[in-house]
């Protein structure tokens, strides 16, 4: 049962999307639909879903070019196709009857060993499959995947009955690693696991609005981030999803669940989608509206429930949320779950609805209470599960809420309360749904878990530790907000290194479970510095910054990074230096300096440059290929190039082709562990170059020509001119040289770190960098 070539049915938005996912893990796939009468061309609507994933923004695919692996097909020809694939996934109409003709057409032509899904998000698995053969039956399992593919981690896997346990696991393995999925295994009951318990909260929100006199934008403020969750919060996630939707999951589950599992749709909700038809962002108005106001930019304009007309509110103040901005996530959950008054009294009516019903649905909708939390987690955005926020506040307490409301508990609270257990998860132990303790079983790799064993945390500062990953590998952890680079990172990634020749471990890994690698450096220490003119204590912190960074690729032992999200700037030197680099699909990476007036001063533009000339083709004049690598060097660095994936990372260069890419990021550090310990038997310490060839003043002329060619066409800047002069003359090797010359990366480093100073005493360099900390944009002075 190893899945090598797969298939989607259906090309609308979530088949096509899929079927992008699966083209982004390099796995070729079909992607089929009907046939359209008078449409010439049979394979029209799969071409059409192809072009709309191309399309899609945020972008469904990591590379465009991976489109390649997406063959279309139709129904009626190329069925018989299916013979290849190796695991078949329908994402059709949401109708039980279309789901069983297909699966009865799929049986007759795909091979025995193929694992056969349905993508449905609301009708149970085992109904689907009624009437099929046991072998069918038994390697059929649900994989409900959430929109968009690429971008939400969560997979709820469904086995029925009658799925053999050995194709649940084959496939949540290759879900995890191939896909990059977090997998949920659901059981095959009504809403699954995550829209069972989200939708029952977005429905429970309306209801306590309506009681606390709130609006859809108060709601989304005291749900939003606040509260540990995402951005889109209730209402904007609501209008995302399609009212629609919410209205037609909401009125199965309540026509399919208990009464005592209220999912009653308030009035004003059935009045947007029942007469109004505003449905959300599909139909482009549902509980907000976009709109563009006198000024030409774009306004966020929220529904007046009562007269369901759009107003302009400007910025929604809630004094709760206000309270306790700055504030950790467990502090801020604790103040809001106790706050006064109206935001209050929604609150808690909000978040103990959420609490009894995740305790009712356990073991019901799954087996395992993690599976609850990661549900939530990962599919909507949440920072904690409901059983982790339970704990941050005490269990006792919350059961203690509950009953004074005169609700009764689910048998997994009246558990907890005769045990008097005050959490959920406690070190490596957690409760069943029965609230007996079991082993907590980690999805993945988890840092915070190693941690709790004080012995595998070697040496700790305030914004960074080394910890001990086992099997003779060191980490060097960055842990301070937005993991900006300061001393405290740069130290500990010289004390991990010491460590490893000091204790005789096998190598060492740069990384963190944060949420970004590292946005760069630390800017407002840098522009305090320059404009108290310490140029001297600058000059120092620069060299030390380069020698920490190539000291990933020149110490006595095998240094591998593990990139992810946001990696710029010096976050994006230290990769750039790594023997190896681990990086997860979702990478962002980029040398961003120019937007605050500088180049890259820690081996980046050196780097750079020695890639690209490393790609000059035998044979040929080296002046006739070095002005191309020069010139790529410039536009990737002058233009501030990010990445959009690792794909587009290594296509960019700041990847080689030898580097690996996760598709998971949860994976990556245990991934970059092994890489370790492949490197380390025979490990040779590499030397720095001598020999990098340069152009001197030609290269430099030929940048400037085209230069002020682009300045008079007003594509640059005045500033933008004088900072791109700095890189060129980098990237050249120095001035006064109009012939080809080998140089040294020390060479290259000393011309850095000079231009980096020289742009940093520069008043227009201080004002970028002042408007970037002050509006988060960049400055085209």
């Amino acid at each position: 049962m190893k899945i090598q070539k797969a298939a989607v049915i259906g090309a609308g938005v979530m088949g096509a999307a899929i079927a992008a996912q699966l083209a982004n893990a390099g796995i070729p796939v079909m992607l089929l639909d009907i046939v359209l009468p008078d449409n010439p061309d049979r394979n029209f609507l799969a071409k059409a879903g192809i072009q709309r994933a191309l399309k899609a923004r945020p972008a469904a695919f990591m590379d465009p070019a991976r489109a390649a692996l997406i063959t279309p097909g139709n129904l009626e020809d190329n069925l018989k196709n299916l013979k290849d694939a190796d695991w078949i996934l329908e994402a059709i109409i949401e109708k039980l009857d279309a789901k069983r003709s297909l699966w009865e057409r799929v049986e007759k032509v795909a091979k025995k060993t193929a694992i056969i899904s349905s993508n449905s998000s609301g009708i149970p698995m085992h109904l689907q499959i009624e009437g099929r053969s046991e072998d069918f039956q038994r390697r059929f399992v649900g994989a409900h995947f959430f929109n968009p593919p690429r971008y939400l981690h969560l997979l709820e896997v469904i086995p029925t009955p009658k799925t053999d346990p050995k194709v649940t696991e084959t496939f949540s393995a290759f879900a995890q690693t191939t896909l990059g999925k977090g997998v949920v295994v659901a059981n095959d009951v009504p809403g699954f696991v995550a829209n069972r318990i989200g939708v029952y909260g977005i429905v429970r929100a309306m209801d306590h609005m309506v009681k606390a006199g709130l609006t859809p934008a108060q709601v989304d403020q005291l749900t939003g981030p606040a509260l540990g969750r995402a951005s889109s919060a209730t209402f904007r996630t609501a209008d995302l999803s399609g009212l629609d939707i919410i209205y037609h999951v909401a009125s199965d589950l309540g026509k399919a669940t208990p009464d005592d599992e209220d999912f009653t749709l308030t009035p004003a909700f059935r009045t947007l989608v029942e007469e109004k038809k505003m449905l959300g962002d599909k139909t482009g108005s549902g509980f907000y509206k976009k709109t563009k106001g006198a000024d030409g930019k774009t306004k966020i304009l929220n529904l007046n429930l009562d007269t369901f007309e759009y107003e302009d509110q400007g910025r929604v103040k809630v004094a709760a949320v206000d309270a306790v901005k700055g504030q950790p996530l467990a502090a801020r959950v604790k103040a809001l779950y106790a706050a006064e008054g109206q935001e209050g009294d929604f609150l808690r009516g909000v978040m103990n609805d959420g609490f009894w019903y995740a305790a009712k649905m356990a073991g019901n909708v799954s087996n395992r209470l993690q599976d609850i939390d990661n549900a939530l987690k990962w599919g909507f955005g949440w920072e904690q599960g409901p059983f982790e926020t339970m704990d941050t506040l005490g269990v006792q307490t919350v059961i203690a809420n509950l009953e004074a409301e005169g609700r009764t508990l689910p048998p997994l609270l009246a558990a907890m309360k005769e045990s008097g257990r005050d959490a959920f998860y406690a070190g490596d132990e957690t409760v069943t749904p029965e609230g007996q303790p079991t082993k907590y079983e980690a999805p993945y790799f988890i840092l915070t878990d190693l941690k709790k064993d004080a012995t595998k945390v070697i040496k700790k500062r305030a914004g960074a530790s080394v910890i001990d990953l086992g099997d003779g590998v060191l980490l060097a952890e960055w842990h301070a907000k937005m993991n900006a680079l300061g001393e405290d990172q740069l130290r500990t990634v010289q004390d991990a290194h010491k460590l490893v020749q000091d204790m005789g471990y096998a190598g060492l890994v740069i990384g963190n479970q944060g949420e970004n690698f590292s946005a760069g450096a630390n800017l407002p220490l840098i522009l305090a510095q320059a404009q108290a003119e310490e140029w001297d204590e600058l000059d120092d912190m620069i060299k030390q910054f380069q020698q920490v960074t190539t000291s990933l690729r020149f110490s006595p032992h095998p240094t591998v990074a593990a990139p992810f999200g946001l990696t710029l700037g010096g976050g994006a030197e230290f990769t750039l230096h790594a023997d190896h680099v681990v990086a997860s699909a979702e990478l962002y990476m980029g040398l961003v300096e120019v937007g605050v007036g500088l180049i890259p001063g820690g081996g980046g533009t050196k780097e750079m440059l020695l890639r690209f000339t490393d790609m000059q083709q035998p044979g040929q004049q080296l002046g006739a290929t070095l002005l191309p690598a020069v010139q790529r060097a410039f536009e990737l660095i002058g233009t501030a190039k990010v990445s959009t994936s690792a794909l587009e990372a290594r296509k960019l260069g700041f990847l080689r082709d030898t580097d690996t890419v996760a598709m998971n990021k949860n994976h990556i550090l245990g991934d970059a562990k092994r890489q370790v310990l492949a490197l380390a038997p025979g490990y040779v310490q590499p030397t720095p170059r001598q020999d990098i060839p340069t152009m001197g003043d030609a290269a430099i002329g030929a940048i400037k020509s085209a230069l002020y060619g682009m300045h008079e066409g007003g594509y640059v800047t005045d500033y933008d001119l004088v900072v791109s002069g700095e890189l060129a003359r980098v990237l050249g090797g120095g001035t006064g040289n109009n012939r080809t010359a080998k140089v040294s990366e020390g060479h290259l480093l000393d011309l850095e770190r000079e231009a980096f100073l020289t742009l940093l005493g520069k008043k227009g360099t201080q004002q970028r960098i002042e408007h970037m900390l002050k509006t988060g944009k960049p400055l085209r002075n």
